[in-house]
């Protein structure tokens, strides 16, 4: 009798967790649900319980670790999904960081960088984007465009030959220029 009980308690306790990969992905639901292979044959389809304020769908092959609690193999909860393939392997110690099987990444890095890695474009969505930077920003690309109109409060600076409204601004002449105290005429374009 003790050894049935025992038998029972230690089958129910064997099978509290469990490895599984990941086959399909239903991110409709509240909680998003997934189907993975356990052992064998055996297939469930289980709520994936995330980390508030993070979400992610993970690929087809992922790997999921599975509770069920009270031992109990009608009822399991996906806990942790990650993929193995994906996974960055280059960072230190102590460094954060979010990514996606494209190669995108946000990383804080060791001292104090946060390094954002886009294939493509970065795009950020605001009534009002503010940089604090202490000694300066640098634009390291071809071009800068904008569709709306510039503020400067300082000076503006450069080493080459700049045009507005089709005036060279560094080597422009004026027409009607007459010695003394007159004005000169409008620059030639």
């Amino acid at each position: 009798m003790i050894d049935q009980v025992v038998s029972r308690l230690r089958r129910r306790v064997d099978n509290m967790i469990g490895r599984a990969v990941v086959s399909i992905v239903k991110n409709s639901t509240k909680f998003q649900e997934v189907q993975v292979s356990l052992q064998a044959a055996e297939v469930r389809t289980t709520e994936r319980i995330e980390q508030y304020g993070l979400t992610s769908v993970p690929l087809p092959e992922a790997e999921a670790v599975i509770l069920f609690p009270g031992g109990n193999r009608d009822h399991a909860i996906a806990i942790v999904v990650g993929d193995r393939r994906y996974r960055p392997t280059t960072w230190v110690e102590g460094e954060v960081g979010i990514h996606n099987h494209e190669g995108d990444y946000v990383r804080l890095k060791d001292g104090r960088i946060v390094e954002v890695v886009a294939g493509t474009s970065v795009d950020v969505t605001a009534p009002e984007v503010v940089v604090h930077a202490s000694t300066k920003v640098r634009l390291e690309t071809p071009l800068v465009e904008m569709t709306g109109n510039l503020t400067v409060s300082g000076q503006v600076q450069g080493n080459t030959v700049r045009t507005a409204a089709g005036i060279q601004l560094g080597t422009h002449i004026h027409s009607g220029v007459q010695t003394g105290g007159g004005n000169t005429g409008a620059p030639v374009p």
